[in-house]
């Protein structure tokens, strides 16, 4: 793991200041072209909202269908940032710096992009008052016990912490782009540096506040998918979502799939930018050893799920497996779901020289994605999809052409932010290098010298 290469603070400073001191050739036409597909997104929502839902596959009994399924998607993405950032920051796991900014960053993208998909679900945005409180004496909707509307809130304190975290982390390097800066953006970066000028009480500042930062965010790292997991849970007319481990499993489900995004992200980095010297292959070692643990902890979560359906005895509960593992195309999708999700990344990330491989660990990454977006749907979908006795209207669900389109834009959408935040801020922070540069030493085992890092004793 430890295969450090020694690089100068000059060589640091071209490197990964090379995307802000000047424009990539290739950024520009790849914005525009993410920029085209947000625009034509945009006037599809536009649209929507303008016709109502009707447009859309949705229909009794499937009132949530790819918009909710992608809305929980992107939450879990977004536990990318603290799981790595926050816990390995508190752990000081060394391999994580050139990992956190990225993971911060998709944090923030995908909680931007999922707050609006609950309100293009509602249909008429105007009318979303009723997410603040009215008169709970008379009984009048909202109801403050329902996890709906918990979610803004939980969501709305997610990310503000995470812009938090992200901003305190990323001053030293905005103070760096302002003494290399003139004209506009030195005034721009001089505003947001906030008098940062590197001294040790400057520091000391910093760095307590990230590490408080880390401890706060912790508990709203488990609360809020729990809450998203409740929207469910706490439901119980729906089959399939009664379930009391929804909230761990959805939990773990996140910091997979988060995970395995970041993993996704810095191998684009790393082509993109040319950060061989920064980005290297015993980062997805690492990432790879975490994401196996994390996998098989999840994919336990899953046969629980199937197990306990089994086990309750109940008609409902059984007959909704039935459909989803041995009806077509259920169980297609069902073992399309089960590989990409678990046995073929997993079973690639055993061996060394797969994780050593980029390439490799990009695709893999990508495909533990398609599984979990996957996952999303068996559970929202699925647990709909199934035709009961009490239901006196019913038809099958099959997503429209503008839920597809829809989706696609929220992929677009958080890759344009992405690429424009990367336009004027560092991808990788440029402290968090040069302080592992300073720490790194090598101490002598036997007649071998290793790797090591200096810790400071009390």
């Amino acid at each position: 793991m430890q295969q450090r290469r020694v690089i100068d603070q000059v060589h640091t400073n071209r490197v990964l200041l090379n995307g802000q001191l000047a424009t990539p050739k290739w950024w520009l036409p790849t914005v525009t072209l993410l920029g085209l597909f947000v625009v034509v997104g945009w006037v599809l929502i536009g649209f929507m909202l303008n016709k109502g839902l009707g447009v859309t596959g949705l229909n009794r009994p499937v009132f949530w269908g790819v918009m909710i399924v992608t809305f929980v998607f992107w939450v879990g993405i977004s536990h990318a940032g603290i799981m790595i950032s926050a816990i390995l920051r508190l752990t000081q796991a060394e391999w994580r710096r050139p990992v956190t900014r990225t993971a911060e960053l998709l944090t923030v993208c995908s909680l931007l992009t999922a707050l609006l998909f609950p309100a293009m679900q509602d249909g008429r945005v105007w009318r979303d008052y009723w997410m603040m409180p009215m008169d709970w004496a008379r009984g009048v909707w909202p109801n403050p016990r329902s996890p709906l509307i918990w979610d803004p809130f939980a969501i709305g304190t997610y990310l503000t912490g995470a812009t938090l975290f992200l901003y305190v982390a990323l001053l030293p390097d905005l103070g760096n782009l302002r003494d290399r800066t003139k004209g506009v953006m030195h005034v721009f970066y001089s505003v947001l540096a906030l008098g940062w000028r590197g001294n040790p009480r400057q520091w000391k500042l910093q760095t307590v506040g990230g590490i408080l930062l880390s401890a706060l965010m912790l508990p709203i790292f488990v609360s809020v998918h729990s809450v998203v997991s409740w929207d469910f849970a706490v439901t119980p007319g729906v089959e399939g979502w009664h379930s009391t481990i929804f909230a761990p499993y959805f939990v773990i489900g996140a910091v997979h799939s988060g995970v395995s995004a970041v993993v996704t992200v810095m191998a684009l980095m790393r082509w993109l930018w040319k950060w061989d010297d920064f980005i290297r292959p015993e980062h997805f070692d690492a990432l790879a050893r975490l994401l196996i643990v994390v996998a098989t902890g999840w994919l336990g979560f899953t046969f629980l799920e199937l197990i306990f359906a089994v086990y309750s005895q109940e008609g409902q509960e059984v007959a909704l497996r039935e459909m989803q593992i041995f009806t077509w195309p259920w169980n297609a999708w069902f073992i399309v779901f089960l590989l990409t999700g678990y046995f073929i990344p997993v079973g690639m990330w055993l061996f060394k020289s797969v994780r050593n491989n980029i390439a490799l660990m990009f695709w893999t990454s990508i495909l533990v994605n398609v599984g979990m977006w996957l996952e999303r749907y068996f559970i929202v979908v699925g647990g709909l999809s199934r035709k009961t006795p009490l239901v006196n209207s019913w038809a099958t669900y099959r997503p429209s052409a503008y839920e597809w389109a829809i989706m696609a834009w929220s992929f677009a959408w958080v890759s344009f932010l992405l690429l424009l935040f990367a336009r004027f801020f560092p991808l990788v922070p440029l402290f968090e290098q040069k302080e592992s540069q300073t720490f790194s030493a090598e101490i002598k085992i036997g007649r071998a010298r290793v790797p090591a890092v200096l810790r400071e004793q009390e």
